[in-house]
């Protein structure tokens, strides 16, 4: 079996908080890292791509959707937990949904509007790390 070589250095990735009547888009990832965690969607970002172009980038090819960006919300550092896990400092931003429904991607398997309220109590989901932190703070900048 072949392993993913990581690089030797942190990668930057991107997420959004999508907020849509009051309620935020959570997404489940299909593959590493995190399969089966539901999460914000996102990614790397690439090469000469400014933070924003790529969480509207990363939007649109994982869910389809069209948003509109509020601000930075948050950021959380994820740091290697074995042998060839990667290393990344995720920006996550606040957003309004502005256009489509979700069509997702073969990147992510489920998605669901939940209250930023409920996230707490979603016991049976598993959540990836700082997600209500992120999307409690997104919450406040969009006044949802």
């Amino acid at each position: 079996m072949v392993s993913a070589v990581q690089p030797a250095h942190p990668q930057i990735a991107v997420s959004a908080a999508i907020f849509r009547d009051g309620k935020v888009l959570l997404t489940r990832r299909a593959r590493s890292p995190a399969k089966g965690f539901y999460s914000l969607p996102g990614g790397r970002v690439e090469f000469g791509e400014s933070l924003h172009q790529a969480v509207v980038r990363e939007v649109d090819e994982e869910t389809g959707l069209a948003i509109d960006i509020i601000g930075l919300a948050g950021w959380r550092e994820v740091l290697p937990a074995a042998a060839g896990a990667g290393h990344y400092l995720i920006m996550s931003f606040a957003a309004r949904w502005v256009a489509n429904e979700p069509v997702l991607n073969d990147e992510l398997d489920d998605y669901r509007w939940i209250a930023p309220d409920a996230v707490a109590g979603l016991g049976d989901l598993k959540l990836t790390g700082g997600l209500e932190e992120v999307i409690q703070s997104a919450r406040r900048l969009i006044g949802a």
